[in-house]
Parts: C-alpha cells; structure tokens; sequence
C-alpha cells in the first residue's frame, strides 16, 4: 500500500481509504460533507489525506452504520467527549452480541418455519406455538423421517394429509393423543397386562391415530412400535409418563398384531 506523504507526516489518499475500507469513494466523499469523517489533512494539491486516525474513526462508523445506526446518531456516539476507543469497542463489542441474540431467535423462528413446511403442517408461527407448545419436535426429527421414509408411500400420504388439515385439526390431534396417552398411562400402572384385551384395545387406539396421518396395517405397527424400545427418545416420550410404559406399550402392540393375525 502506496502512502502519500504530506509534509512530514504520511497519510493514505482516498482511493487507498476506499480499498482499505471496502467502501466506495464516494461514500467517503459523503461522510466528509456531513462531518462525520473529515480527513486529517490535504496534500499540497489539495486532495484528502487521511492518517491512521481516520481510519480508526472509520473503523467505528462502519461497525455501528453495520448495526443500524444512523449517520447523525454514529456522529453523536463518536463526538461524545466521555468516551475513548476502548469504550467504543466495548459498546461495539456489547451491540454485536445483542444484534447476535436477536438474530439466533429470527433464525430458530425460520428453522421452525422450515420444520413445519417439511413436515407438511400449513400453519401460522402462532398456532403452531398454540398446538404445538414450545418443545414439539424439531428438525432432527423431520429430516430424519424424510430421510429414512421420504421415498415411501407413508410419507407421501402424511405429507399429502397434514397439508390438509387446520388448526382446530390438530389441536384435536393433540387432545386425542393426549387423552390415548393418559389411558395408557393409567392402564399400565393399573396392572393390566399388556396380552390383555383391554391393553389390546389401547393399542388399537393408538393404531388409529396413527392412520389419521398415513395407512399403518397391525404388522407395520408392530415394526414401528420396536422404536418405543430401541430409540431412546420415542422411550422417553412414553417413559415420562410412567417409567416402563414404552415397553409395555410395543407388548401391547405386538399382542394386538397377533390377534389381527389371528
């Protein structure tokens, strides 16, 4: 980098400033004309030379013109006698993670927007906040399904239908599912053995919930219901309810498959 000097000082030329920066020229030729960064001197042909000051200055106009701020309110922030470099960084410094917090919720915002648009659900950020609560299933759980089931009829029935339905459909989704759970729940610490008809009957129940998404025969119920007991996570959605419950469940349903068997 050329620096041109002035006198006995040396100073960087405007063009040099607008490369250094990243920045037009004139933009910088603006920032002159409203006082926000006069250069510190002119050559003796009479252009801009800026000394390393300057650029500093333009380092903080840039970092709070990058945070939003106005041209006149980066001026006011910059003039004001209390503060020193080192208080500017830390200000810039505070800003920059604030601005980063707020844009980790606009990002967890767009990834469950993107969750929803894969799993097919047609539905508002508020109504799925009001079915759905603030811990439904995230986008581990969608890709993974997409991957594992995407080229399957399954998933494109699930898709075709959830697409279809509204609010008031799945929060009678979510009222069904929570009323099956809470009778498998209190069947189970009942005692009721999981061969018995009763326990079948459950299972059927669950069964048909299921099918409001996709076709599931009583043989593909029982393939699914191994993943009660062989993926920690779906253990733990029944689990939570009454330790031991997912067991008994995926019992429930490969004795409620044998009996359609039959």
């Amino acid at each position: 980098m050329v620096r041109v000097r002035k006198g006995e000082t040396v100073g960087y030329s405007i063009g040099q400033v607008a490369s250094l920066a990243g920045v037009s020229v004139r933009t910088l030729h603006h920032y002159d004309d409203v006082g926000l960064l006069p250069p510190g001197g002119r050559s003796a042909a009479g252009y801009r030379l800026y000394d390393d000051g300057d650029l500093a200055r333009l380092r903080d106009v840039l970092s709070y013109r990058e945070l939003g701020f106005s041209l006149e309110q980066v001026r006011s922030i910059l003039d004001d006698p209390r503060a020193d470099p080192a208080s500017h960084l830390r200000n810039q410094h505070r800003l920059v993670r604030e601005r980063i917090a707020r844009l980790e919720q606009v990002l967890a915002h767009l990834e469950k927007l993107m969750e929803a648009h894969q799993m097919g659900i047609n539905l508002t950020p508020e109504e799925q906040l009001e079915v759905f609560g603030e811990n439904w299933p995230g986008d581990e759980y969608a890709a993974e399904a997409e991957q594992r089931w995407g080229d399957t009829d399954a998933w494109r029935q699930s898709r075709q239908r959830t697409s279809a339905m509204t609010k008031d459909d799945w929060l009678a989704v979510r009222a069904e599912t929570d009323a099956l759970e809470a009778d498998l729940a209190a069947a189970f610490l009942g005692g009721v053995a999981a061969t018995d008809e009763r326990a079948l009957d459950l299972a059927e129940r669950h069964r048909l919930a299921i099918e409001r998404f996709y076709d599931v025969s009583p043989e593909m119920h029982r393939g699914l219901a191994e993943m009660y007991v062989s993926d920690p996570r779906f253990t733990r959605h029944y689990d939570d309810r009454a330790p031991g419950l997912a067991r008994w469940l995926r019992d429930a349903i490969v004795a409620n498959a044998e009996r359609h068997a039959g």
